[in-house]
């Protein structure tokens, strides 16, 4: 049996991206946790593209509305974003920047429209140095639903 503690943090707009992590969440028994901007993005697609590029352009760090109030307890870290602009949406940044993940494990997961991990794993490495990263799964957005087995072989893998 794993002692590891581990956490399925993630960033989800339309709902693919929480869909996954809810999935790897019940294959780990993982505890959840949804990072949420203070600011919600629109519901509108070129509205919020045009947000998240003008977010990256700056180097923005949109303030998150919650924390993960033990971080030390984790050991294992699921992180799921949307792939935008071939990296994270720029809250995922934040939440990233406001933890120490010294020893700890990161093992990224994100859903996108083709563009797979982009550079977002070299970003989470430049973030979290101190921390070992995994192979990150990258999932198509429109197989969301259909992506139990390539979860669960990720898992396993790793």
């Amino acid at each position: 049996m794993n002692s590891k503690k581990s956490l399925v943090a993630y960033f989800s707009h339309s709902g693919n991206t929480r869909t996954a992590a809810e999935k790897i969440a019940g294959l780990t028994n993982s505890d959840l946790f949804e990072i949420k901007p203070i600011k919600r993005y629109p519901n509108n697609y070129d509205e919020t593209v045009a947000i998240a590029k003008k977010e990256l352009n700056g180097n923005a760090r949109p303030k998150i509305s919650d924390s993960v109030k033990d971080m030390n307890s984790y050991d294992v870290i699921y992180l799921g974003y949307p792939n935008w602009w071939s990296t994270m949406p720029m809250a995922v940044f934040t939440f990233l920047e406001g933890y120490d993940f010294i020893g700890k494990k990161i093992y990224p997961f994100c859903t996108h429209g083709g563009s797979r991990m982009g550079r977002s794993e070299k970003d989470i490495k430049d973030l979290c140095h101190n921390a070992v990263i995994g192979k990150g799964l990258p999932i198509s957005g429109n197989s969301v639903n259909s992506c139990d087995k390539m979860i669960k072989n990720w898992i396993e893998v790793k």
